[in-house]
């Protein structure tokens, strides 16, 4: 090697040791233009265009330097991570295993691969590998370097158990963050999370409280903390930690919603509004105003209005983390459209989808052929519904098409009000093929001349607010007092089951929703939290006692015991946050007394 080539080269290790990415990039290319066999020096240059965000330029250098060595295990490793940041996670992961096969003490491997799997919502194989990460002082002599990003993303899997209700597993986690690094916000800032998803209110004000005594400017403990004294009842003093965390953070949008989600889960629509019209006068013309104005719109029964509001999330998928679908075909409004092929997508959750296919009918009587997106497993339930001309699997390849809508756009297009909610039931019914029909047929004959009640008390663990809608087992032995009632459980993916009598799990034999509807045909009465199979019961017609936590989701509007999109469907509210005691006597009594 050239001697002034070499000065480059330390020039360019210097610079990316002292943290100067553009520079040292920049020197790295100058060497590389008098040396390009150095598969180091490629490597180096990948890790530097990393740093600047350059994935496509860093991407080049990564496959440069493999091309030199195909063994090269830093560029491997880079290559993996620059697939990751661009979301191609399947490909980043095998990368970084190749890696770990090579060489299983490369900690820096394990770490990133951890943050793929995590990304991919791989928990259990996140655990796995950050569990396997070597000791310190063993392998790696960079290992105090990384032990900081070890510790984040233990705390990061106990936030990612934490959503999913996997309580004592990310407790654990978080306290594994907190042995590598004791001072971790993250990890003590989700230990408070814990117990408050848990009900276990003192113990997280007590852990929040501790936070902010050793950092009085960390605003996510502070925000958490609001939250916790709102559950509380505590009202004043939630108050006043919203007066003091505005008065640091006046403009800053992440607190900003933490403080209208504290106000919507308790109902304080006065100051729900106060904070969106107080938000306005720093962002005007933001969407997501108008988008959380949507919700307080519905929940009121302003239809017209929530509705149109409800439009402006389709200009903020990146920060609802909704995958954004693109179109080169425009957007259907509502104008007839003869002669020309419309397709209706699948937006969001399965019960979104469940209850916005009432709308297809009208949608079939404005023009020409309709084709429906669903989700795989409602395929067959959808295709029940009058006005598809053709279902599409979500994913699948479209069939040619004019026109697209989302189906949750269909009430907007339809300017749906309170008194015009196409609310006609059953529009959705048993299909045809039902896979396991025979085993289900079993299964309720068991019930002979019993009356048969559906149950599920539980909704998708990845939910947002799954822990304030679905029900602790222990909560429902009331229902044990119903004489003559044959318990047919449809909960999925729950281990733990109501002390009941005489319950029959159905949900093993449930491949997909046609099995559902098939059960759902058969029983005299569904009981159910806010949940996708409450969608299915009332599109059926089937008579539903819908099980509502304080604040309910927005399409089942306030105080109201009825639906005016299910008329099957009766409601029990809780009267205040987490009650869910008073509700189940009250549905109780209720069927006792009907009984």
């Amino acid at each position: 090697m050239h001697g002034n080539h070499l000065q480059l080269l330390k020039k360019a290790q210097a610079l990316d040791l002292a943290g100067k990415a553009l520079d040292a990039s920049l020197a790295y290319e100058a060497y590389l233009k008098r040396e390009p066999k150095h598969a180091d020096a490629w490597s180096d240059l990948a890790g530097q265009l990393l740093k600047l965000g350059d994935f496509d330029r860093a991407q080049a250098a990564c496959e440069a330097s493999l091309a030199l060595n195909p063994n090269h295990l830093s560029a491997h490793i880079n290559l993996g991570i620059i697939l990751m940041r661009k979301d191609r996670l399947e490909e980043a992961e095998r990368q970084l295993r190749s890696v770990l096969v090579s060489d299983p003490h490369r900690i820096d491997a394990h770490l990133f691969l951890a943050e793929c799997l995590l990304n991919r919502k791989d928990l259990e194989g996140a655990r796995q590998v950050l569990a396997a990460i070597p000791p310190a002082g063993r392998a790696d002599r960079s290992y105090p370097l990384l032990r900081p990003k070890h510790a984040e993303l233990w705390a990061i899997l106990g936030l990612a158990l934490l959503e999913v209700q996997r309580f004592t597993e990310a407790e654990r986690a978080c306290r594994a963050a907190l042995l590598l690094e004791p001072s971790n916000l993250r990890a003590r800032a989700n230990l408070g999370s814990i117990h408050m998803a848990q009900g276990q209110l003192d113990e997280a004000e007590s852990q929040f409280r501790s936070l902010l005594a050793d950092h009085p400017s960390d605003e996510n403990a502070r925000l958490l903390l609001i939250t916790c004294l709102a559950r509380q009842g505590e009202w004043p003093l939630a108050e006043q930690e919203i007066e003091r965390v505005l008065q640091q953070e006046p403009s800053n949008f992440i607190v900003h919603k933490s403080i209208t989600g504290t106000y919507y889960t308790l109902g304080r629509w006065d100051a729900y509004r106060a904070e969106i019209a107080r938000f306005r006068t720093i962002d005007p013309t933001s969407a997501y105003l108008d988008y959380e104005q949507s919700f307080v719109d519905l929940l009121f029964g302003d239809m017209r209005q929530g509705w149109q509001r409800f439009e402006a999330r389709l200009k903020i998928q990146k920060e609802l983390r909704l995958n954004k679908r693109a179109f080169k075909q425009p957007s259907w409004h509502g104008e007839p459209f003869a002669g020309k092929t419309l397709l209706l997508w699948a937006e969001q959750g399965l019960g979104d989808t469940l209850m916005f296919l009432r709308y297809v009918p009208l949608v079939k009587a404005l023009g020409g052929r309709v084709l429906v997106e669903a989700q795989p497993p409602l395929l067959e339930v959808a295709a029940t519904c009058p006005g598809a001309d053709i279902l599409i699997p979500k994913g699948a390849p479209w069939v040619p098409f004019d026109l697209q809508a989302s189906l949750m756009s269909l009430p907007s297009i339809f300017r749906t009000e309170l008194t015009s909610i196409p609310a006609e039931v059953p529009y959705l019914g048993v299909p045809e093929e039902v896979p396991h029909r025979q085993e289900l047929q079993v299964c309720l004959d068991q019930a002979r001349e019993s009356t048969r009640v559906g149950l599920v008390w539980a909704g998708s663990p990845g939910h947002g607010r799954d822990f304030e809608r679905s029900l602790p087992v222990a909560a429902l032995a009331p229902l044990a007092q119903l004489p003559g009632v044959a318990w047919f459980s449809f909960q999925v993916g729950r281990e733990e089951v109501p002390p009941l009598p005489n319950l029959t799990s159905l949900a093993p034999l449930f491949e997909n929703f046609a099995d559902t509807a098939y059960a759902l045909n058969a029983m005299d009465l569904l009981i159910t939290v806010d949940t996708s199979v409450a969608h299915l019961a009332g599109a059926m017609g089937i008579p539903t006692l819908l099980l509502l936590s304080f604040q309910p989701d927005y399409r089942w509007m306030l105080e109201r015991s009825d639906s005016p999109w299910y008329p099957t469907l009766r409601l029990y509210r809780q009267p205040s946050y987490g009650d869910w005691g008073t509700v189940i006597r009250r549905m109780v009594t209720d069927l006792t007394q009907e009984a």
